[in-house]
């Protein structure tokens, strides 16, 4: 019974994402106890509800920014008059401007991700690919263990996301009409997909949170490799027995890749260069970095955009030397508009709804329930599951708001267990909703789930993997 009431608390608590230090203090103010005043529960039924419609998306085609937006207002309402209750008018002030500093470098940091995204695919990056990949006549076998293969080491340089939308592409062009091997194939994708997201700074919000929290260095997120890939490999060695060995016609696909593709994703890489070295060498946020290198892809767009305007000059009419449509000039400023910008405007709300509700309290009584009572390493196994549940983005900022006193090694599983967690269920990372939209009818949520328990070996083999690399105990 207690661990339900933990359990219960602990999921009440992790939807209220947030940063390190936004709930205990940041900015020089301190939260108050509200929790059992009509403030503070009535703050937290408002984020339940907001977080009821964000999960109800897919029914109620609302998007998840809207609520959760709406919520944030409401609850620093509450915030307000709760501290203005007890005379303190400056403090409820403090704390959500440092809220809203640290959702300024999350949002500028990954618009300029967003963005370098975005170009890649407008190049033909991903496509000429998924081109390449299902013209090679490959087995079915083999397809599954590309595609995952490819997912894990994609996905930490590129968002998990577009990482398993290019691949499961990959697997419905090669056999759209095989039910069982696009499930298979789809769940190897999601997995791989966390799973190679959890070992770099770049590869998932939640590692670029923790990354930007300072309570993992750079380097020392390498250590998650081995547990990650474990995490992989043991479902989808399990599930690969369960696909013939038949070999589908090779598909007659060829995609070229437009002018100045390969540039754009070494100038990502440089980026991400960059990115490291403001913060790990100059001590400055890593967002100037992204940002930069965002000014830089935008001169390189201005060349693009000139070039091609000269080389439409060059012909008549609107075609191109093949004699195929010709379409607009390059414009950055387009693939700036394409970022994601739903998700962006949730993440506010989430953080500025963990601003309040840690201002009431609440953040503090969950670090308590789970920390101190369960202690570190069975709190953060348990974040994996809840993550599974709620979405490991929330999770993750939640534990960051109740800054626990841990080691780093204990900062690295529950980064690996938030990361991967999600892949329990198809709706546990934004991976899976996404490829059950994209293979609709052939991947879905009690497809995945029937192969949770293989999903779930893994989840135990990466954390044992974890502990035994870095000699932590129970």
């Amino acid at each position: 019974m207690k661990l339900i009431i933990l359990m219960a608390a602990g999921i009440s608590a992790m939807l209220l994402p947030g940063v390190a230090a936004a709930a205990s203090g940041g900015g020089g103010a301190s939260p108050l106890d509200m929790t059992a005043t009509w403030f503070g529960i009535s703050a937290l039924v408002i984020f339940v509800f907001a977080y009821a419609l964000v999960i109800g998306e897919e029914t109620l085609h609302l998007r998840k920014s809207k609520p959760v937006m709406v919520a944030a207002g409401l609850i620093w309402i509450l915030v307000a008059v709760a501290f203005n209750s007890v005379g303190d008018t400056t403090s409820a002030h403090e704390l959500v401007q440092h809220n809203i500093l640290e959702y300024a470098e999350l949002l500028l940091f990954l618009l300029a991700a967003m963005t370098y995204v975005n170009t890649m695919e407008e190049r033909n990056m991903f496509a000429a690919l998924r081109a390449y990949l299902v013209s090679k006549g490959l087995s079915l076998k083999a397809i599954f263990w590309l595609t995952g293969l490819l997912a894990f080491f994609i996905s930490p340089i590129a968002d998990n996301l577009t990482t398993a939308l290019v691949m499961a592409a990959v697997v419905m062009a090669v056999d759209r009409d095989n039910v069982k091997f696009v499930s298979l194939g789809c769940i190897n994708i999601v997995v791989a997909a966390n799973a190679g997201g959890a070992f770099s700074p770049f590869g998932d919000i939640t590692t670029l949170m923790v990354w930007q929290s300072g309570q993992v260095h750079f380097q020392e997120f390498f250590a998650l490799f081995l547990p990650s890939l474990v995490n992989w490999l043991v479902p989808a060695a399990i599930m690969v027995m369960f696909l013939p060995n038949a070999v589908p016609d090779a598909v007659s696909e060829e995609v070229q890749v437009k002018q100045g593709g390969f540039i754009i994703l070494a100038m990502f890489l440089f980026t991400i260069a960059l990115a490291v070295s403001f913060h790990s060498v100059l001590h400055l946020p890593s967002m100037l970095g992204m940002m930069t290198g965002l000014g830089l892809l935008k001169f390189y767009g201005y060349w693009l955009k000139k070039s091609e305007y000269s080389f439409e000059e060059s012909f008549q009419g609107n075609t191109q030397l093949d004699g195929s449509p010709s379409g607009p000039p390059f414009d950055i400023f387009h693939q700036l508009q394409r970022s994601e910008w739903d998700t962006l405007m949730f993440f506010y709300g989430v953080i500025l709804c963990v601003g309040g509700l840690g201002a009431l309290g609440y953040l503090n009584l969950t670090s308590h329930l789970m920390y101190d009572q369960l202690g570190a390493s069975w709190a953060n196994i348990l974040v994996g599951f809840l993550s599974a549940i709620v979405d490991n983005i929330p999770v993750m900022f939640a534990v960051l708001s109740m800054t626990p006193n841990m080691s780093v090694d204990q900062w690295l599983l529950v980064t690996l267990t938030a990361g991967v967690g999600g892949s329990l269920l198809s709706i546990g990372s934004a991976a899976g909703v996404a490829l059950m939209g994209q293979a609709r009818g052939s991947y879905t949520f009690f497809g995945h789930l029937k192969w949770t328990w293989a999903i779930l070996l893994g989840y135990v083999a990466s954390i044992a993997m974890h502990y035994w690399i870095s000699g932590m105990s129970f």
